[in-house]
């Protein structure tokens, strides 16, 4: 699932007429930098919710399937609201405003994924090689690769997680910080650590980073 529904209200004034999935970066948008991460033969699916029609109108023809949000529903809800979508069991999950230099973070997460021990396996990067983001990190890693919250690593936006808590939630608007707060509890969240560079595009100024980055 790629999470394309947000207002993209720090991306103002360039998200004034277009979603932030769309903003380019490189001459691609965002949205295609995040696509070209997967897999063919992936079930890609797309929450849209702020200008859904351009987004839709940019998937045409992509293969990818968009679900919309009559209200925006965070990570937690805009993801139990897609699960439809799937077939049951894991789901990978990935952020739209990022752009990356060095191996695939889905290929790697898939290597790295033992669903006998892991309820979640978080890519997480170092805070140096994060470009665009500020503060020391949302996770520590550990030796043995669980999570704990707190500085050390920064969260990339990508993950795989199992499902089935998320039924267990009663509100309609909710973050993943909640699900992963339960896993963190029972010692099931996990981390891998991304071993290139990243950049959250979520602010105009962060674009030229982005393209620094990546060498254009």
């Amino acid at each position: 699932m790629i999470f394309a529904a947000g207002r993209g209200t720090r991306m103002a004034p360039l998200t004034d007429t277009r979603p932030k999935p769309l903003i380019e970066v490189a001459g691609q948008a965002l949205l295609d930098h995040a696509l070209a991460l997967t897999t063919p033969g992936d079930q890609v699916v797309v929450n849209t919710h702020y200008l859904a029609p351009m987004v839709e109108a940019h998937l045409n023809g992509s293969g990818a399937s968009t679900v919309f949000e009559e209200v925006l529903l965070e990570t937690g809800g805009g993801l139990r609201h897609a699960l439809p979508q799937f077939p049951k069991g894991p789901v990978i999950t990935l952020n739209s405003d990022a752009v990356w230099q060095g191996p695939n973070v889905l290929e790697l997460l898939r290597a790295a994924w033992q669903p006998d021990k892991m309820d979640a396996l978080l890519a997480v990067i170092e805070p140096e090689r994060a470009m665009g983001h500020r503060g020391a990190g949302d996770f520590g890693l550990g030796a043995d690769g669980r999570l704990r919250r707190g500085p050390g690593t920064v969260y990339v936006g990508a993950q795989i997680l199992k499902t089935d808590s998320l039924e267990l939630v009663k509100d309609e608007v909710f973050s993943l910080n909640l699900i992963w707060d339960r896993m963190l509890s029972e010692d099931r969240l996990y981390g891998m650590s991304y071993p290139g560079k990243w950049c959250d595009v979520g602010q105009p100024e962060s674009i030229a980073l982005a393209k620094d980055m990546l060498g254009v």
